[in-house]
């Protein structure tokens, strides 16, 4: 028999199998060699990463959103499952050509939305899972980087730049980690929020709470232009990572640390609407009812300003949420990548 055609893939989330049945798994942006099957073989540029996609995790996929990593088990990955490996070689790469473009966007944004705060972040180069054990692999960024790269118009030429350069069609852009996180209430609902008009991203949508870790968390009184990556402790980062997804939870809704359950991951989503950005997804048990969730976040919390409504999706509907429309469609990317993992990790989307 004739061997099938191999496609080489410059495309997010690219994969490297340790063998047949490991666990094994490192992802990124990087280049790849798959088999095609022989209807794909005409198919050329940006449509062979989405007929990849589809040939792999399915027919029915939502462009906005890729799915980097999927834990391992259905129960997720405890906090001491995760490493961080932190390392300059990991940051954005420079390009001088696009500093003073990105300096101009941040100056435009912050004119139209004052209240914009430009802090450090984690930047996600790319993931190892190994077994049990997850490997963070990170930089340091910011959030002015992040709008006049990922977020402008600027980012699809960085993008086919980065992968003339580097092979790395990420390596111009900011790539913030963000995190969200699925809310469980005691009466099988999920929690959403919309979203104000006022924030940066995907205004007036459906959301999950969430938001990014910060570096600054780690470092007191240190100023943010004054954060040096060998600084950050490694296991304080991980610990970050994952108390940052409660604060927001707090911060967002409203509700108590002690009413959340510890979080563990199920995932890492890239919105491809920002460019493949890509948000860490973790799944929290809130030991309150729906109901009271709502009169706490009437009551409003420290972020109160950032969503202007709370909506409560029972978890059988969750499990279709994507197949049935209607709602899925005002999800932002970032929650239709929580829902999507959720859903895998529970036995359903395949």
């Amino acid at each position: 028999m004739k061997p099938s055609p191999r496609l080489t893939l410059h495309a997010p989330a690219a994969l490297r199998h340790m063998g047949p049945g490991s666990r094994g798994l490192s992802v990124g942006w990087r280049t790849c060699v798959v088999p095609m099957q022989p209807a794909l073989w005409a198919v050329a540029n940006d449509g062979l990463r989405l007929c990849w996609e589809r040939q792999v995790l399915g027919s029915n996929m939502d462009p906005e959103i890729f799915i980097m990593l999927q834990c391992p088990s259905p129960e997720g990955l405890a906090e001491t499952e995760v490493r961080a490996e932190l390392s300059p070689a990991y940051d954005r790469r420079q390009l001088p050509s696009s500093q003073a473009w990105i300096d101009a966007v941040w100056e435009t944004r912050c004119h139209h939305n004052p209240w914009l705060f430009n802090g450090s972040k984690f930047r996600l180069h790319s993931a190892q899972l190994d077994g049990g054990s997850l490997t963070f692999r990170l930089g340091l960024t910011c959030y002015k980087d992040f709008l006049g790269t990922n977020l402008d118009g600027i980012a699809r030429h960085l993008q086919q730049q980065g992968q003339q350069d580097f092979g790395d069609s990420q390596a111009y852009l900011a790539e913030p980690l963000g995190v969200g996180a699925m809310v469980h209430t005691t009466d099988d609902c999920f929690v959403f929020l919309r979203r104000s008009l006022r924030v940066g991203e995907a205004p007036g949508l459906i959301d999950i709470p969430g938001g990014h870790p910060e570096p600054q968390a780690l470092m007191g009184d240190v100023p943010e232009e004054s954060i040096r990556l060998q600084d950050l402790p490694r296991q304080l980062v991980v610990k970050e990572i994952f108390s940052s997804v409660l604060r927001e939870i707090r911060d967002e809704v409203n509700l108590p640390l002690p009413t959340l359950s510890q979080p563990v991951l199920l995932g890492i989503a890239r919105n491809q609407t920002s460019a493949g950005r890509a948000s860490a997804e973790f799944y929290v048990r809130c030991s309150l009812t729906s109901e009271q969730v709502k009169q706490r976040y009437e009551i409003g919390g420290p972020e109160a300003q950032e969503s202007t409504d709370i909506i409560f999706i029972k978890r059988e509907d969750i499990l279709t949420l994507e197949q049935t429309g209607g709602m899925w469609r005002e999800l932002c990317p970032s929650a239709k990548g929580a829902v999507r993992l959720y859903t895998l990790l529970q036995g359903g989307g395949q």
